[in-house]
């Protein structure tokens, strides 16, 4: 049956029935757009299992397997990009919560104005559809494999769309938080479920090193595509861009209080780290055990490495395993797409839609939420049938948050940065990208003397472009200049919206207060007056609390420790 055993495809029908109907219950009390939108109600572990649900998915295990198949072990940093950020969630959550708003497009319209919100609402819908339609190609690939073929990857896309639809659509973020609990432990489980079966079979990392004769294979950086160069651009890229994406408010704000948001975000995605690293394993094994079955590494398809390990090795294992891995991926790709959808429609719905219909009823407001759910959502199977393959949406997803994070951290530790000048960096930022990829600006780029000791040019399956380093360091610096330069020479924010911008991000959450309008401080709440670290040429820096600094280091340990232990393993 659909290239599965009975039982699988049983125990894979009953879970996705039961998730969506979860999805639907637990929502169903949502009323208003802010509840439907932005609950806080959720502790610590919730918002830990939210964090973990929301920033994991299946196409991750993908694009880890895909690139370590064509890369080695460097091929992890696909996804452990991030990993580097990680201590900034610490930092991050908590001024996130502190905005008290329901989008971060609400942040935006405080910090500059409503034309500027407009333009984050329509590249985070854009970001978001994008990211739909990458998770969703990954689906398709794993589908294909686990199947043996039996279900094509286009009916795979369009059958896990329609489900988080039912219960995105119906239940709001906190039928998305519930179910991403209970998905995220399924997804945390088989994470590891493949790997001690593969590697068994390969001789363990013994065999695994014995079998891939090339160093570059195991070696976290590698001479080809991904240098420490290429991690470092990589990382800086992501630390800009996570802001910017607009599903962290619902990771960072829809807990009780600024703690939850805290550990929730950090210890999340800490979880994350440690599945990125079994995928990463279960990858090169996996490529380690085709070359023993005589498998040239050429032939090895690399976006259905993953599903393909399932398919061979967890029937074997006990009837209906591969039918809860099917369950437990496809777990993890709703319990991502039925956030990024929620907040796509948020954005819409909040900061476009609103204030040209301002005098509507909640339940118009949540109609027109779930529509444009809906339509996002269709532009983003529309993107992962055009993409060729799940590395190059992923390249293509990570450029488009951070020409509006830009903007953010200017705007938040610089207070000049003015309206005009948001808009010169957006733009700038995306004009640069664009001129990237012209094939008359890499061949300009390609005759300069410099360019191969510089390694200016990337060239990959005979089709040349800018090394992406560079790119990201070219849009970034023209953005910066740009925002920079703009501002000096245009009129600045008003001082009233300035000081409610930055009493919000000073002022700690109370347990018991009340929000009575998204951006402002609740009635009877004073702002807190905060110590400066620096404010000379209109810098807005603050004295770090006592928490902050712990916290950041304790999250660079668990980095460091992360990245030390991962390296002991391939001694």
């Amino acid at each position: 049956m659909l290239g599965l055993q009975v039982i699988d495809a049983i125990l894979l029908s009953l879970y996705l029935l039961a998730i969506a109907i979860l999805g639907i219950w637990v929502g169903r009390g949502a009323k208003g757009t802010r509840e439907f939108f932005m609950p806080r109600r959720f502790g610590k572990f919730m918002m830990v299992m939210n964090a973990f649900g929301t920033g994991t998915a299946s196409d991750q295990a993908v694009t880890v397997a895909s690139g370590t198949a064509r890369s080695g072990l460097s091929g992890i940093w696909y996804q452990w990009l991030w990993l580097f950020v990680t201590p900034f969630y610490w930092l991050i959550a908590p001024l996130f919560r502190r905005f008290r708003a329901v989008t971060t497009a609400d942040v935006y319209e405080l910090r500059f104005d409503r034309s500027v919100a407009g333009l984050f609402a329509v590249v985070g819908m854009a970001s978001l559809a994008v990211k739909i339609g990458l998770l969703l190609k990954g689906t398709g690939a794993l589908v294909v494999a686990c199947t043996g073929g039996a279900v094509p990857a286009n009916i795979a896309i369009g059958t896990t769309a329609a489900l988080f639809l039912i219960y995105g659509t119906a239940g709001g973020l906190t039928g998305a938080i519930v179910t991403d609990f209970v998905q995220g432990i399924l997804t945390l489980v088989f994470s590891f479920l493949i790997l001690p079966f593969v590697l068994g079979e390969v001789g363990g990392i013994a065999g695994v090193r014995e079998t891939l004769q090339d160093p570059a294979m195991l070696s976290l950086v590698a001479p080809g595509k991904i240098t420490l160069f290429f991690v470092i651009m990589m990382a800086v890229q992501a630390l800009v861009g996570i802001v910017a994406q607009p599903f962290i408010m619902g990771v960072a704000g829809a807990g009780k209080t600024e703690m939850e948001g805290r550990v929730g975000m950090m210890f999340g995605n800490v979880v994350k780290r440690f599945c990125t690293m079994a995928w990463s394993v279960t990858a090169i094994a996996g490529v380690a055990w085709y070359l023993q079955q005589g498998t040239a590494r050429g032939d090895i398809v690399a976006d259905q490495l993953y599903g393909n390990l399932a398919q061979a090795f967890l029937p074997r294992m006990l009837p209906g395993a591969l039918g809860l891995f099917l369950a437990g991926m496809l777990a993890a790709i709703m319990s991502s797409c039925d956030a990024y959808m929620l907040s796509s429609a948020a954005l819409f719905t909040q900061n476009i839609y609103r204030p040209l219909r301002a005098r509507k009823g909640e339940e118009h407001y949540l109609r027109v939420g779930r529509i444009t759910g809906v339509i996002v959502v269709g532009f983003g199977i529309a993107f992962a049938l055009w993409v060729p393959n799940v590395i190059k949406a992923l390249e293509i997803w990570f450029m488009i948050a951070p020409m509006m994070g830009i903007a953010f951290w200017l705007g938040l530790f610089w207070r000049r940065l003015t309206v005009a000048g948001a808009w010169a960096s957006t733009l700038t930022g995306f004009a640069t990208w664009f001129l990237t990829t012209r094939q008359a600006a890499v061949g300009a780029i390609a005759r300069l003397p410099f360019a191969d000791s510089l390694k200016l040019i990337w060239g990959e399956r005979g089709i040349e472009g800018i090394y992406m380093p560079w790119t990201i360091i070219a849009y970034m610096g023209a953005a910066i200049t740009a925002g920079i330069v703009v501002s000096l020479l245009t009129r600045p924010v008003s001082e009233e919206k300035l000081t409610r911008f930055y009493d919000l991000t000073r002022t700690p959450i109370h347990p018991d207060e009340e929000l009575q309008e998204p951006c402002h401080l609740p009635a009877g709440v004073p702002p807190v007056r905060r110590k400066m670290l620096l404010t000379a040429f209109n810098l807005e820096i603050p004295m770090p609390s006592l928490t902050s600094v712990w916290g950041f280091a304790l999250g660079w340990g668990i980095v460091v420790a992360i990245v030390v232990g991962f390296v002991w393993i391939w001694r």
